[in-house]
């Protein structure tokens, strides 16, 4: 027995299914083998370090966008999307997953995914191009807050008080951020300028990305994750070709460097994205999502001379803290569900 103990101490892994329960009285004979937290911690560091970086280059390729003002969204969501193809299929392909993540069942699901997906990118793309960096960033802040809301309405999810209260909240903050743009409740639409088109333009994107998202989740159920990618990034770079009659314009070799540098972010964003939920819980990720906030200000006041507002401000906290809410929320209830389920199995 001694010589167990000290074999498991060295190792730092639980002691084998066939050591009694006796012998350690502080381990349920029911209990699950779990990783210590030597091994635990790294992997989840591991994770959030992805996630940040992942939040880095998105915000770095909005700022490209935004950059970009002038040329024809359509333009732009084809660059986004194709240059996007580059780092994916390279990856996929370093992974041996290139020619499996071709393969569905569902090519209209993925169709259908694409259009509403790409329907939000080129709704908050014109948003980049109309408004402030940071307001067009903290907008789409409410994407989280309408997914609990379908989630009710068309999966029969059942929404406690809790997170209602906390959708009611954010959608106040986003309501907070957005009133000096909405000229159109004045009454006279002749007002509506170019910043009210866009505030309402990355209000509507939260809804078609957050339908986009619901349809991923039933998605995941039958195709891999690299095929949702590829057939999204498929499918949008089509629809960005589509556009080309409805005017592209030569581009300079700036804004082509833009463009191009753009794209090949949104496909590293992606990967570093996706790579960070395999080392660490979404529970635990997601709330370094919202540090784009602080980064959008950042960069918004020193390349685009853009001060943020109070309102921008005082909102953008608002929705903040209802999405970690919200998280927070569907983390307990993944715990409290997975403990339920623990209890009630048979043994």
């Amino acid at each position: 027995m001694i010589g167990k103990r000290r074999d498991t101490a060295v190792s730092g892994r639980p002691a084998a299914r066939k050591t009694s329960a006796v012998s350690d009285p502080k381990r349920s004979p029911s209990a699950p083998d779990r990783p210590s937290l030597s091994q635990v911690q790294p992997r989840v560091m591991i994770g959030i370090g992805l996630k940040v970086a992942s939040v880095f280059v998105m915000v770095a390729m909005s700022s490209m966008i935004k950059a970009a003002e002038g040329v024809p969204v359509g333009q732009i969501v084809f660059f986004r999307s194709f240059f996007a193809l580059v780092p994916m299929v390279a990856f996929l392909a370093w992974q041996g997953q290139l020619r499996d993540g071709l393969k569905t069942s569902r090519p209209g699901s993925h169709v259908l995914r694409g259009l509403i997906g790409v329907s939000g990118m080129w709704l908050i793309f014109f948003a980049l191009t109309r408004l402030p960096l940071p307001e067009a960033i903290t907008i789409h802040y409410a994407t989280p807050l309408f997914i609990v809301v379908f989630s009710a309405l068309f999966m029969g999810e059942q929404i406690r008080l809790f997170r209602w209260s906390a959708v009611i909240v954010g959608l106040i903050g986003v309501i907070i951020v957005m009133w000096p743009r909405l000229t159109v409740f004045s009454g006279d639409l002749s007002e509506m300028g170019p910043e009210t088109v866009g505030a309402l333009a990355a209000f509507t994107a939260c809804i078609t990305a957050a339908v986009a998202m619901l349809m991923v989740r039933r998605l995941v159920f039958t195709e891999r994750s690299a095929t949702i990618v590829i057939y999204f990034s498929l499918v949008s770079t089509a629809t960005g070709l589509i556009s080309i009659p409805f005017g592209w314009v030569p581009l300079s070799a700036g804004e082509a460097t833009l463009l191009i540098s753009a794209g090949i972010a949104g496909g590293v964003g992606q990967i570093l994205m996706t790579e960070s939920y395999r080392h660490a819980d979404m529970s635990t990720i997601a709330p370094f999502e919202y540090s784009s906030m602080i980064l959008a200000v950042a960069i918004g006041y020193l390349v685009f001379s853009e001060v943020p507002t109070p309102q921008m401000l005082i909102g953008g906290t608002i929705v903040v803290g209802a999405g970690i809410f919200i998280i927070y929320r569907e983390s307990r209830l993944g715990i409290d569900h997975s403990s339920a389920r623990r209890t009630t199995s048979p043994h």
